[in-house]
């Protein structure tokens, strides 16, 4: 074993990092740093040299204040892909992946160079996917997990309708529920096909031309959608209450305003259940074993990572490039690479 790949608890190495060093007013006046600092482990974690990291909308937004709870400083970055080099023989030398909602909050996360985390947190990478692949896969897919897990299960035949079809979460419930024998309804705000990969074809209705109301039900033949996963929020909150079939569930993941009318007679008639999913709430470990559940799909090519564009990947000293590429709305997984 070299000297760089140890088994046990060894003294500190130094990293390479993005720094945010206190919040800011807005988005545009983020300025990240690049610093050097040691970084050392305890017995039950592991450090994993990053190969690649995912630039989520969360690391942005937490350097402007909505996430009251985030530290600073701080490195960011919830997202990773790397191999252990420092930790348990068992461990070492592994090629792995991971996420967090506490990684780049509460805690220095993954665009560095390296990043420690409990030795419980990190989920071997399956063949046949990149290490750039690898680290686009983490939030968005824990967030569909999550909500699927929360619902129940899409079942075969059941309808399942994905307000924000095209966003990395939307096609991560996408790729779930069609793996599960669902039948997909998906929505967008223009008229665009649907974006990802799916496991058999899915309808899309455009909001800007049609009432999806009305859609899911004449495609449904009046039945509606067994589950909403709702990525938007209040934007499509009604049109989501009135798509429900009996029984159904609403999945809420965001929103742009905080509150919505409610019609209370509806909702205990109609027999719905609404799930919230904050992974924000989630510590690496258990965002790991969420990961895992979904482990047999990429094994069997039911689910895939989100493809990376060669100009979607930025080295760490770019890292304001690549936030400012989250903050326009980018449709691309933006990634960060140490190596670069």
């Amino acid at each position: 074993m070299s000297a760089f790949f140890k088994s046990g608890t060894d003294a500190a190495i130094e990293v390479t990092c993005v720094r945010l060093n206190a919040k800011v007013a807005d988005a545009a006046a983020i300025i990240p740093v690049i610093e050097k600092h040691p970084l050392s482990r305890q017995a039950d974690e592991v450090v994993v040299a990053i190969e690649a990291a995912g630039v989520n909308p969360s690391d942005v937004k937490a350097a402007t204040g909505l996430m009251p709870y985030a530290v600073f400083p701080r490195t960011p970055g919830r997202d990773f892909s790397g191999r252990v080099v420092r930790g348990p023989d068992a461990l070492v030398g592994k090629a792995v992946f991971g996420t967090s909602g506490d990684l780049g909050i509460r805690r220095d996360g993954t665009h560095a160079s390296h990043v420690v985390v409990e030795a419980a947190a990190v989920v071997e990478k399956p063949d046949g996917i990149s290490m750039e692949e690898a680290a686009g896969i983490g939030v968005p897919f824990v967030t569909a997990i999550e909500g699927f897990r929360r619902s129940g299960l899409p079942k075969p035949n059941e309808y399942v309708l994905i307000l924000g079809v095209n966003g990395k979460v939307g096609q991560a419930a996408v790729q779930l529920a069609t793996w599960q024998g669902a039948k997909v309804i998906g929505v967008v705000r223009k008229d665009e096909a649907y974006e990802g990969h799916s496991n058999a074809p899915i309808e899309i209705v455009n909001s800007a031309a049609t009432d999806v109301a009305a859609r899911v039900r004449e495609l449904t033949d009046g039945h509606g959608a067994d589950i909403v996963f709702n990525t938007v929020g209040d934007p499509y909150f009604e049109a989501a209450h009135r798509s429900l079939a009996k029984a159904g569930r609403q999945i809420l993941i965001a929103t742009t305003s905080k509150t919505v009318p409610f019609n209370i007679l509806e909702f205990y008639r109609g027999r719905h259940t609404y799930l919230g999913v904050d992974t924000l709430a989630f510590s690496t470990s258990e965002s790991a074993e969420l990961l895992r559940s979904a482990l047999p799909g990429f094994a069997g090519g039911f689910l895939r990572p989100y493809p990376i564009a060669q100009s979607c990947i930025y080295p760490l000293t770019e890292a304001k490039r690549a936030y400012d590429a989250v903050i326009g709305s980018s449709r691309n997984r933006i990634v960060l690479r140490p190596g670069d």
